[in-house]
């Protein structure tokens, strides 16, 4: 295999007329130039120089090699400094998978400022649940994961990852504009024992919560509802048709929903970033700021 640095001084050799010229360029010897042109020639099998006892000549094939060999190494130059500006951040690829809310309201702001930052990055976010991220992450298909867990529910986190917490959210109830308890304030969830409600997916982690916190209160939620799609949650409480328990990501203005407090300390929802601690994506931590960011005006 043709070794870059005997491309360039059989490029020197030329430019300068002989080994002693090449060798005063490159802070060479003169017996290392002839070292490194003989290893040249028995890579490639061409003869490069008519050597004499004073001189030596270049041949056709050396004017070849080196025309050839300036594009070679215009080309591994370029590769260099594409390999550094990837390793300081600068360029690159960044995979982020996410869940809806966080791609809704977290990440919006925060790839648009990392766009700006670092405009030769390329960004790529997959959407998904928690069950779909974490294998994705551990395998190398994604580089970062924002993830979250619930204080009744706390998920443990493979060891090969590196959490960085970004915000926690409290839980609120969704009440229809029109409910009997619109307006009482801050509520106890036995308060609502007797209610419908609009639940997440059996068997998330938002389930579990809800079931959890209502054992808690002594009573087993009646679900008439189940999405994890927070919109779709919002509009089932407009039309009166349940009340939902809600993270903060997952409110927004609807009109004919009241968002309620919990009485007393609210549960509340843990939102991290996820990566993994050999990932070698020099955009990681760029990222991390800028979702960190973000995040700390919405918590």
């Amino acid at each position: 295999m043709l070794a870059p640095h005997h491309l360039q001084t059989l490029r020197t050799v030329l430019a300068t007329g002989s080994y002693a010229g090449a060798a005063a360029e490159l802070r060479y010897t003169p017996s290392a130039v002839s070292q490194q042109m003989s290893a040249l020639e028995r890579a490639t099998g061409l003869v490069l120089f008519e050597r004499s006892a004073h001189s030596v000549r270049p041949t056709p094939h050396a004017e070849l090699l080196a025309e050839r060999g300036a594009e070679v190494l215009a080309m591994l130059a370029g590769l260099d400094r594409e390999v550094a500006a990837i390793a300081r951040g600068e360029a690159g690829r960044l995979r982020i998978g996410s869940f809806p809310t966080a791609s809704a309201r977290l990440l919006p702001g925060a790839l648009a400022t990392l766009r700006r930052q670092r405009p030769g990055v390329e960004i790529e976010v997959d959407e998904g649940e928690l069950d779909e991220l974490l294998p994705r992450l551990l395998a190398g298909e994604l580089d970062l994961a924002v993830a979250y867990r619930y204080d009744t529910a706390p998920a443990g986190w493979p060891a090969r990852l590196v959490e960085t917490p970004l915000l926690r959210e409290p839980l609120s109830l969704l009440l229809p504009a029109g409910h009997r308890l619109a307006g009482a304030g801050p509520l106890r969830l036995a308060a609502l024992a007797g209610e419908r409600w609009v639940a997440p997916l059996a068997g998330s982690p938002g389930a579990l919560n809800l079931d959890r916190l209502a054992a808690r209160a002594g009573f087993a939620p009646r679900i008439s509802f189940r999405s994890n799609d927070y919109s779709v949650v919002r509009g089932l409480v407009a039309a009166g048709l349940g009340v939902a328990l809600v993270p903060g990501l997952g409110i927004s203005d609807t009109e004919g929903v009241l968002v309620t407090p919990l009485a007393g300390r609210p549960p509340r929802r843990a939102v991290s970033a996820l990566h993994r601690a050999a990932a070698p994506n020099g955009l990681i931590a760029a990222a991390l700021a800028a979702i960190g960011a973000t995040s700390s005006t919405l918590g």
